[in-house]
C-alpha cells in the first residue's frame, strides 16, 4: 500500500508537515558567501598584518618613566587570526590604543570587528589597563586585544 493515499489523510498532512519542515531548516542554513559591506569599514584603514605580525614588543621612544612612549604589544594568534595593539602612554598614563593587526579576510570578521575594535579601545582607555570586558560576539579578538595589550604595558612596566 502507497503511503500517500487518499485514505490516509493524517498520514499525508504529517509528512508534508515534515517535508516543509525540513525544506525550511536547510534553507535557513544556507550563508550568504558575501555580507553587504560596513558602512565605516571603509573610512578606517586596513593595517598591515605581514610585517607588523611578526614584529613582536618593540617601538619604544622617549625616556622610560616620563614623556611618551609607544610600545607594541605580542602579536596573539586567535582562531580567526593574529591580534596585535600598539600604545601610547604619556607620562606612565594610557593616552592611545590602536589595533595594529586583526581579523579582517572575511566580510564577517570585518563586520565583527568593526563593532568591537573601538568598543576595545575605548574601556582599555577608561580602565588604563588590560583588565577589560569581552565584547559580545567577539570573543577571540577581545581574548587576544587583551593579551596583546597586556604585554605592551607589561613591556613598558618593565
Amino acid at each position: 500500500m502507497h503511503t500517500l493515499r487518499k485514505n490516509r489523510p493524517l498520514r499525508r498532512i504529517v509528512l508534508a508537515s515534515a517535508a516543509t519542515v525540513s525544506g525550511m531548516v536547510l534553507l535557513l542554513s544556507l550563508k550568504p558567501h558575501t555580507t553587504p559591506a560596513v558602512a565605516g569599514l571603509a573610512s578606517s584603514p586596513a593595517p598591515s598584518s605581514s610585517s607588523s605580525a611578526s614584529s613582536g614588543t618593540s617601538g619604544s621612544s622617549g625616556s622610560a618613566a616620563t614623556g611618551t612612549r609607544t610600545l607594541t604589544g605580542d602579536s596573539v594568534q586567535t582562531r580567526w587570526g593574529p591580534v596585535q595593539v600598539r600604545v601610547t602612554l604619556k607620562d606612565g598614563r594610557l593616552t592611545d590604543v590602536t589595533a595594529v593587526t586583526y581579523p579582517q579576510e572575511n566580510p564577517r570578521d570585518q563586520q565583527i570587528n568593526a563593532y568591537a575594535i573601538p568598543q576595545l579601545t575605548r574601556e582599555a582607555l577608561t580602565a588604563q589597563s588590560a583588565d577589560i570586558d569581552t565584547v559580545s560576539g567577539a570573543t577571540y579578538t577581545s581574548d587576544g586585544y587583551r593579551e596583546s595589550l597586556q604585554s605592551a604595558l607589561d613591556a613598558a612596566a618593565g
